[in-house]
């Protein structure tokens, strides 16, 4: 028997608790982790609150990021006592993920704990930073560079937001950050950004094209924000969506595409090739100093996931969420 968040649902109920479980709950997998350290992304608090559809299979315990120990794998890909990695492939969504003291898990999944990198320091990262990675390299491929103008970061006290700015400060580019809560806007300015704007001067209707402004956008809100962060995108500009915050509609019109040839570029995590999670880690490893990873995360045990969940949800947790999963 081993702790862990398990979600269930039945006709009338729907609820997540911290309980016993057993290795049934766990998914059907050829490597057996003991996991060290989970995280808390808005997806495991949309999937534990029950606020949105997250969740496929019941019972299910959710949890789409862990580091762990093997203590076992049939593939012969990893050995007991590997250190390794796992973020999505729909892990905490279809499959038991990283919110309980066991995981089992394909290990097509898995990637080696890059070096220079602690299980605790990674999981600081997790899906979050490696998301912001991604949209950086997204960036760097349709040639954005540190002289190319001004970058707006969206939902910038978020996970992805934080770490988008703090990546792309390391390399040297310009950081506006956008965000709800611009009496924290000392904590943006640590990690690089140079300037707060309130998300409300993107947040409502606007017009199909605005004065042109940012060579580049990562958007992790999607809506009207992501429509007006293209608006007053610069011609042949780069407008990076990976969130949806404040929706998944999109009310806007095609004129920054087609009179300004902004290009708009998904960025997808869950399903992302190993070789490019094994580039955005190495680079993760590399950029990231340990102070700013400190400054960026906060750590919990398992009993407080629940009540932090709802606190995530209500827009009321800034940054990232370690969970402390095994001793």
């Amino acid at each position: 028997m081993f702790n862990g968040i398990l979600i269930e649902k039945n006709e009338q109920t729907y609820h997540a608790n911290l309980t016993e479980l057993d290795e049934s709950v766990l998914a059907d997998g050829d490597t057996l982790v003991k996991v060290l350290y989970s995280t808390l992304n808005y997806k495991d608090a949309l999937a534990i609150t029950g606020k949105a559809p997250v969740v496929r299979n019941f019972p299910l315990v959710p949890g789409i990021d862990l580091v762990g120990v093997v203590e076992s794998c049939t593939s012969g890909k990893f050995y007991p006592g590997d250190v390794v990695l796992l973020n999505g492939f729909g892990v905490g969504e279809q499959y038991s993920g990283g919110l309980a003291e066991k995981a089992k898990l394909k290990s097509d999944w898995l990637i080696a704990l890059p070096k220079g990198l602690t299980a605790k320091q990674a999981m600081a990262i997790g899906t979050a930073g490696y998301t912001a990675m991604l949209c950086v390299m997204a960036l760097e491929k349709h040639g954005i560079k540190p002289g190319s103008g001004e970058i707006l970061v969206t939902g910038a006290n978020g996970g992805v937001g934080s770490y988008a700015i703090a990546i792309l400060a390391k390399l040297g580019y310009t950081l506006v950050a956008s965000t709800g809560r611009v009496s924290e806007s000392t904590y943006l300015k640590n990690l690089g950004a140079s300037e707060i704007i309130d998300r409300a001067q993107l947040s409502e209707p606007g017009r199909p094209l605005a004065k042109e402004r940012w060579a580049a956008v990562i958007d992790s809100v999607g809506s009207h924000t992501l429509v007006n962060a293209c608006a007053s995108t610069k011609y042949a500009g780069l407008v990076v969506a990976c969130g949806l915050a404040q929706g998944m509609d999109l009310p806007g019109t095609v004129a920054p595409f087609i009179l300004r040839g902004v290009t708009l570029a998904g960025i997808d995590s869950v399903m992302r090739p190993i070789a490019d999670r094994v580039e955005a880690w190495g680079r993760l490893a590399n950029i990231l100093q340990p102070e700013v990873i400190d400054n960026i995360a906060k750590e919990i045990t398992l009993a407080q996931v629940i009540d932090t969940a709802n606190d995530l949800i209500a827009g009321k947790v800034q940054g990232r969420v370690v969970v402390k999963v095994s001793a």
